[in-house]
């Protein structure tokens, strides 16, 4: 079956580039660089469909749900990075937010292209981690075409799941199949169809802001601290330290002793010295409230 990419945004040749194979080192960096000045203001104009799919994605999780990155290639491989650093991070559970990337494991370090074209490997996967209507499915393509990620969206459809599209072309094939369609029209790339380029960092900064929104309003960040941030290495307990004294205006002694006393959990530890409870008072206070602080303030009148 022959595919016309001349209709994708994607493929189309970068006029501003075409000799970047002949200019010198500085300048072709400079044209590069350039060209990933537009992508922030590409991701701009969907700010307003982000947030959708932040609200549908938090409904979901809040329910017991799950967030499910669908992708392929490059845009598959954003999924799984995304979704490894929300548990230390966050402090998520492992298997609440997952990447699942054509391929499967492997293909995260050996390309794998051939996978992508094949619909029924992303249902077959996602039968395999039982989806379930509770569920948020986001599937990734750059070209908005991939057979791979169509699959992913039409299976969440039938069973009930959340879906949302993410492309960086105008009038996406994925887009007709999600709830909210998310396309961030990058434009041609530096080197024509390199997607991993421009249309790889609108992706990158989308999903960020999809699993960062979520998990603010989850209650994982207390001002703009990771309080659920887990404190598993040398660096993380430092930084725990920092974030307890930023929050609550103790010294470094106190901080370590709340620390410690909270067994580690940074949230317990704010939430004990701002209130003035034990630990056991906090954590039951913190889950009345949606494990949010200052929810939890203002039910003790603080």
């Amino acid at each position: 079956m022959s595919i016309d990419l001349s209709k994708l945004d994607t493929e189309k040749i970068n006029k501003n580039t075409v000799n970047i194979d002949r200019v010198s080192t500085v300048e072709m960096i400079t044209l590069m660089n350039n060209e990933d000045f537009t992508v922030a203001e590409a991701v701009k104009k969907e700010v307003k469909n982000i947030a959708k799919a932040v609200d549908i994605i938090h409904e979901r999780l809040s329910e017991g749900g799950r967030l499910i990155y669908v992708g392929a290639g490059n845009s598959g491989r954003l999924g799984v990075l995304d979704a490894c650093e929300c548990p230390p991070t966050f402090g998520v559970k492992e298997g609440i937010v997952i990447g699942i990337l054509s391929g499967g494991y492997d293909a995260t370090v050996r390309a794998n292209e051939g996978s992508e074209d094949i619909e029924e490997g992303a249902i077959e996967e996602l039968k395999r981690i039982e989806l379930c209507e509770k569920d948020a499915i986001v599937g990734v393509s750059a070209s908005g075409r991939t057979p791979y990620v169509k699959g992913a969206l039409k299976y969440a459809k039938e069973i009930g799941a959340s879906h949302i599209a993410i492309s960086c072309v105008k009038d996406a094939e994925i887009s007709s199949l999600g709830q909210v369609a998310i396309e961030i029209i990058t434009g041609a790339e530096v080197v024509t169809g390199s997607t991993r380029l421009k249309a790889g960092t609108a992706q990158k900064m989308v999903l960020n802001m999809l699993s960062t929104g979520v998990m603010i309003k989850c209650g994982k960040v207390y001002g703009n601290y990771m309080v659920d941030v887990r404190a598993n290495n040398n660096k993380l307990v430092e930084r725990s330290k920092k974030i307890i004294m930023e929050c609550t205006s103790v010294d470094r002694e106190k901080a370590e002793k709340y620390l410690q006393e909270s067994d580690k959990n940074v949230k317990v530890a704010v939430f004990m010295i701002l209130s003035g409870l034990n630990k056991q008072e906090s954590i039951e206070l913190l889950a009345k409230n949606d494990n949010t602080i200052y929810k939890a303030l203002q039910a003790i009148g603080k």
